[in-house]
């Protein structure tokens, strides 16, 4: 297997073929992502404008114009977008679902009040693809950070000095095929794997909070033998990737080593890497590898089969 490294791209050239037209609006949750793509923005000369969820949102946001809100300002998003001339927007960063009962509604929140009431049911997927056409229905094209910026797109094959083994291979794609049934059913979007046997499932905890539970299991001697095992993550069918697109950075690899694992799979194209550079390294630093598995959609009645191949 040959070592690869995301391909550099102009920032630019990357925002015109995402059709950006105008100034880009950034709704911002948790992690680097946001700052990322508006420093890339401001390298193209694209105006931005970051609109920070309070609590979710680093505070580093404020390098660019901002405009802070709470969960339930729908009127001051609006606004923030429209005084700025953003019609583009990228969504981006893990949120929290919000206790409905803390949320600060404003007028805006009144006229949407449908929409709010509509996020309490439903899986995260469900919630998310109504907030797209949320904004779309008001005329505004929401972008998928990978269009944006395809660099932050991990790509086929091996990104580390360590590769997968067949060991590893063989655990990959059952964890695949783990992930896959998962999604069909809205739940998670990762798994572990070690000598064929499933040590952990990702649910409402999220990928990082599934790693905890993994080390804790391995520092009590529980885990499936001396196997190290390995880490998937992939998008659940007809996910809406534009803003809920599986994501992996530094922290991902820190908690897999300290997990046991050997290393870590994604779907190539349909995960995202957040500091990319310094991802890389960390799992170079802890001796783990990092693959990009080819992906595609299954067929419906073919979720039993991984479509998964590694190339040799």
């Amino acid at each position: 297997m040959s070592q690869r490294q995301p391909a550099d791209s102009k920032p630019f050239d990357a925002l015109r073929t995402a059709k950006v037209m105008g100034p880009l609006g950034i709704i911002a949750g948790r992690g680097s992502l946001p700052v990322f793509i508006a420093d890339a923005a401001a390298a193209g000369n694209v105006p931005v404008h970051i609109i920070g969820i309070r609590g979710e949102a680093n505070d580093e946001i404020e390098r660019f114009p901002h405009t802070w809100i709470r969960w339930g300002e729908i009127g001051k998003i609006f606004g923030a977008l429209e005084k700025n001339g953003c019609k583009d927007l990228v969504i981006i960063g893990g949120v929290s679902r919000p206790d409905f009962k803390n949320i600060r509604v404003d007028v805006g929140a009144f006229k949407a009040l449908p929409f709010l009431l509509s996020l309490r049911k439903g899986g995260d997927d469900h919630v998310l693809s109504r907030v797209v056409r949320f904004f779309e229905q008001r005329g505004y094209r929401v972008h998928g950070a990978g269009d944006v910026l395809p660099e932050l797109l991990i790509p086929e094959g091996t990104l580390t000095q360590r590769a997968p083994s067949a060991d590893d291979e063989t655990d990959m794609a059952l964890a695949f095929k783990v992930v896959r049934a998962l999604g069909q059913l809205d739940i998670g979007q990762a798994a572990m794997v070690a000598s064929g046997h499933v040590l952990a499932v990702e649910a409402a905890e999220g990928t990082d909070a599934m790693l905890d539970r993994c080390a804790e299991l391995k520092r009590r001697g529980r885990s499936h033998g001396t196997a190290s095992g390995v880490l998937v993550k992939a998008p659940k069918p007809g996910q809406e990737e534009r803003v809920d697109m599986p994501t992996i950075g530094p922290e991902t690899i820190i908690r897999a080593a300290e997990a046991g694992l050997s290393g870590i799979a994604v779907a190539a194209q349909h995960v995202l890497i957040a500091e990319c550079k310094r991802t890389i390294d960390t799992a170079n630093e802890r001796k783990l590898f990092l693959y990009g598995t080819p992906w595609a959609e299954q067929e419906p009645g073919n979720a039993g089969e991984t479509g998964n191949k590694l190339d040799a």
